[in-house]
């Protein structure tokens, strides 16, 4: 589970809902018909940009935001140079024992097409093609959220207006435009909490996810070329520390 996600989260709501009650109550905050604009017409919005299906698609790509199991870079790079050394001393059909240890998918398939016998190439183009997928759909999660991140505050202004409009038709009583303006406001607030608070944080976390997860991938990817082509494990090594950061590489070196 991402900590940080489910902190930032509570954090900023619990933030807003404090100052809100120092100031005056929550009630005059609770607005249904507002909630309706701003929610259903950041969904609807949604819906008419995306096909049905990607939009559905959404709740397993927020999963990612909140849980997102991975291996350290450390654990891939020992276990490449471990398979190479096994490789050159017994051979590549030696690995056959190791890749039901695996619990990556991609690494799994791709140790499986070296002990196949595939050509480097052939196994790195195929490879290569399954990143460039997980690429996609998970650039496609990250646009959604990015795009009600877009739409929210945007409903917010349209519902301020139509409490504008509202408001203007009850002019004749003074009294009442004090708390039709509160009201028209609130559509703002609200889509401005959902689209600074949830959307566009959540698109954030998935893209940064997303790049771990690809360097992940493609790690992995040049470690079974590596080992494919018969190189010494301490090149292999040397290699896969290439991917990494100077601060990340000393600190696990």
């Amino acid at each position: 589970m991402d900590i940080a996600t489910i902190l930032g989260i509570i954090s900023a709501f619990s933030l807003i809902i404090i100052s809100i009650s120092t100031g005056s109550g929550l009630g005059i905050f609770i607005n249904i018909p507002s909630m309706m604009i701003v929610g259903g017409g950041t969904l609807g919005a949604t819906l008419i940009n995306y096909p049905l299906k990607d939009v559905l698609s959404v709740g397993a790509v927020l999963k990612n935001a909140f849980f997102f199991k991975s291996h350290s870079p450390q654990y891939w790079i020992s276990t490449m140079v471990q398979y190479a050394g096994k490789a050159r001393k017994e051979g590549i059909l030696s690995l056959e024992s190791e890749v039901n240890n695996l619990s990556d998918a991609f690494a799994k398939k791709g140790t499986q097409l070296a002990i196949d016998g595939l050509e480097p190439s052939s196994i790195r183009n195929i490879l290569e093609t399954e990143i460039q997928y997980i690429e996609t759909r998970h650039k496609l999660g990250c646009e959604i959220f990015n795009s009600m991140g877009a739409y929210s505050p945007a409903m917010g202004l349209i519902g301020t207006l139509i409490g504008l409009v509202q408001m203007l038709q009850s002019m004749d009583d003074p009294s009442t435009i004090g708390p039709a303006m509160a009201v028209a406001l609130i559509t703002t607030f609200y889509g401005a909490v959902m689209a600074n608070a949830v959307f566009l944080p959540l698109a954030g976390k998935l893209k940064t996810r997303s790049q771990e997860e690809l360097l992940e991938k493609e790690l992995i990817l040049e470690g079974i070329i590596s080992i494919c082509t018969g190189e010494n494990p301490r090149v292999i090594e040397q290699k896969l520390y290439a991917f990494l950061s100077p601060r990340l590489r000393q600190s696990i070196q």
